[in-house]
């Protein structure tokens, strides 16, 4: 059987990267052509170690912007739309050509100039899923700055602590932002408070109001000022500043990852590998052509991928990306995004599993769906991204069934897995797999066939091995740390901003610098699907077997009455540790303990049988990006089973709702208090 064309294309990326990048290189339009493709380096750390580095494209130098808006009007596009953006939580719509942003971003680069950010400088953005927001960031690359976006909400400290590490010399921000039917939130607190407790001063806050909770107290003397005012009187002047290019290896962006403890890691992007992957990837694993397709990806730009999939990747195509203010359910309803897929004619829809399992359940019948695929309200939408968690078999099966009903020929469910740390996905199925990846044929081409579960195969570039402790390979099917060849693919970092020994200490030191360590841990099947079972901290030793949590999930969630479910460890005289589910329904079907350990002996085997369960709504807790926080849910249950159950966990500054930590502290007091709880606690 001949080598599907995905295949053929990875193997060529891997083969001879050199060869295969140069070639993609040629897509972008070069201020200054790259000497090569990459370069490999050797960089000496502080504390003495040398380890391995690497560059993409070395002595070129590229305006991002100039690729992703520019480069498109001049090609008499201009009247194209770049932006729709679609706020139910205000009632709003507005489409943006080509040409206007184009405007709109070179007069703030001009205004941005004329306060004193210049090329290297970093500016902070602290905003709401509006239009201002892409055009600020935009705005920011135009002159050769650095941005550093942080998600619009988080706390004074949180923010902070940001400007503190980004260095920042001006804030972009908004008023207020809308977290779904909650209302307005005010933008003000957070930033004033910030700025005060910040011991680096940004020199200018730039603020677009909005109507629904104005700032109206600006402080010049402070260095806030009103961004629309700004605009108008630019306009009025005809104030602009032109693309600046900066070298291939300049930071287009910093985006901070959190963790449970210690400072926020600031993954830095590199402008010229970050352009020519995001570039590849939208069209080869995304489907967007150019002018006329529509990539709507239901994120956060203070997410990773709403950087790559909302921003730049759908304007570097050509194409037209959906900016969405509002929640998959409750703004007003489950249907919101089939509207959305309809009115907009939707190419690709690009979305996290928990947003489709809100869905599910507020529209278990998938009545909305059904009735717009009915009327042909879906026939645009060729394929369904699904990334950010694992997702459930149950879930990926059940859209598959509704895309080849109601949607494009072939559409499907891809489930991709990626980071902060890669910038685009380093596993997912490809929907345009041209052999020679020179995107003159745009047929579209029957993908690799999916695997519920998996996360599909490695996507060019992406070196993906899994390894034993020791670093060495293990055979397929085998469960192990999921590790990366180096060079890394090109839209990957390759330091953090400002902390070299942070950066070699975090991915390179585990493994001696001979991989790069992810930190997930799964496993290659014999088909080479890659299969993403949970973070490595996340496996659960239960009498010397390493048992994956997400593994586990992956069987509970075949259970016809859950749709969520959690799996942490919980300590055990004899085994040491046995897998514990905290599952999100409100009444637990009788013997459902005895159910769902039979369908994990048939998933997993006999080892890995459930030491227990808590069944109730809203004790999940989540991050704003949709990833389950199952370190904090093993730290309630920990200090529960010693019977501290007023004890905190720690958790990220990302959580979405910290009064779910509270509802999981009152369930697991109320399981050890009564039942088999007490039994179990009696035991340790």
């Amino acid at each position: 059987m001949a080598p599907h064309p995905q295949d053929d294309a990875y193997a060529a990326s891997i083969k001879d990267p050199a060869k295969f990048w140069s070639r993609q290189a040629k897509h972008l339009i070069w201020h200054k052509e790259p000497t090569s493709a990459f370069q490999r380096t050797t960089r000496k750390l502080k504390s003495g170690v040398s380890h391995d580095s690497w560059t993409w494209f070395p002595g070129g130098e590229i305006s991002t912007t100039y690729n992703c808006i520019d480069r498109h009007v001049e090609a008499g596009h201009g009247n194209n739309r770049a932006i729709i953006w679609d706020s139910p939580v205000t009632k709003s719509k507005e489409k943006i050509s080509y040409a206007q942003l184009q405007e709109d971003v070179a007069t703030l680069a001009g205004i941005l100039r004329e306060e004193g950010v210049k090329k290297g400088d970093t500016v902070l953005v602290y905003m709401p899923m509006i239009p201002a927001a892409l055009i600020g960031i935009l705005a920011t690359a135009r002159i050769g700055a650095i941005h550093a976006v942080v998600f619009g909400g988080f706390s004074a400290a949180s923010l902070a602590q940001r400007i503190e590490a980004s260095g920042a010399k001006v804030i972009l921000t908004a008023s207020c932002g809308i977290e779904g039917a909650k209302g307005p939130l005010p933008y003000q607190p957070m930033v004033r408070g910030s700025v005060e407790k910040s011991s680096v001063k940004p020199s200018k806050v730039l603020v677009w109001q909005r109507e629904e909770s104005r700032w109206d107290d600006i402080q010049e003397e402070k260095g806030e000022r009103h961004w629309q005012g700004l605009m108008k009187a630019a306009k009025s002047k005809g104030l602009k500043a032109e693309n600046v290019p900066v070298k291939s290896s300049d930071g287009l962006y910093i985006i901070y990852t959190s963790g449970t403890t210690g400072l926020p890691k600031g993954v830095l992007r590199e402008a010229g590998g970050h352009a020519v992957g995001l570039n590849l990837s939208v069209r080869y694993l995304f489907g967007i052509r150019g002018p006329g397709d529509v990539l709507f990806t239901a994120s956060d730009i203070g997410w990773v991928v709403g950087h790559s999939y909302i921003i730049y990747a759908p304007l570097l195509a050509g194409g037209t990306t959906v900016l969405f203010e509002g929640k998959p359910v409750g703004t007003p309803d489950a249907d919101t995004f089939w509207r959305i897929l309809e009115e907009h004619k939707v190419n690709s829809l690009f979305t996290a599993p928990t947003a489709l399992r809100a869905v599910r359940k507020e529209d278990p019948e998938n009545k909305f769906f059904e009735k717009r695929g009915r009327n042909g309200g879906l026939k645009n939408l060729r394929a369904l991204y699904l990334a950010g968690e694992r997702s459930e078999p149950s879930i990926v099966t059940m859209y598959q069934e509704l895309l080849s009903k109601h949607c494009a020929k072939n559409a499907t469910v891809i489930d991709n897995w990626w980071s902060s740390e890669s910038g685009s996905p380093m596993t997912g199925l490809a929907v345009l797999p041209s052999t020679a990846l020179d995107f003159t044929d745009h047929t579209f081409h029957p993908p690799l066939p999916i695997k519920p579960g998996s996360a599909g195969k490695p996507s060019p570039g992406f070196d993906v091995r899994v390894v034993d402790d020791d670093g060495k390979e293990i055979q397929k099917g085998s469960m192990g740390n999921i590790v990366l060849g180096i060079p890394f693919a090109p839209t990957g970092f390759t330091t953090l901003w400002q902390d070299e020994e942070r950066f070699y200490r975090s991915y390179l030191k585990r493994f001696d610098g001979k991989w790069i360590d992810t930190g997930d841990a799964g496993m290659i099947d014999e088909d080479g699907y890659v299969h993403i079972m949970s973070r490595a901290d996340d496996i659960i030793n239960v009498a010397a077997h390493r048992l994956s949590t997400g593994a586990i999930e992956q069987a509970i969630t075949t259970h016809p009455a859950i749709t969520e479910a959690a799996c942490v460890g919980i300590p055990d005289p004899m085994k040491g540790h046995v897998p514990f589910a905290f599952i999100a329904i409100a009444d637990a079907p009788k013997d459902l303990l005895k159910d769902l350990n039979a369908r994990i002996r048939e998933s997993i085997g006999p080892i890995a049988s459930l030491g227990g369960f808590i069944a109730s709504p809203g004790i999940i807790p989540k991050t704003r990006s949709g990833k389950t926080l199952r370190r904090t849910l093993r730290e309630i249950l920990e200090n529960g089973s010693q019977g501290e159950f007023e004890k905190d966990p720690s958790y990220p500054s990302t959580i979405e709702d910290v009064a779910v930590v509270g509802k999981a502290k009152e369930a697991v007091k109320a399981y050890f208090e009564t039942g088999e709880g007490k039994k179990i606690k009696a035991k340790l």
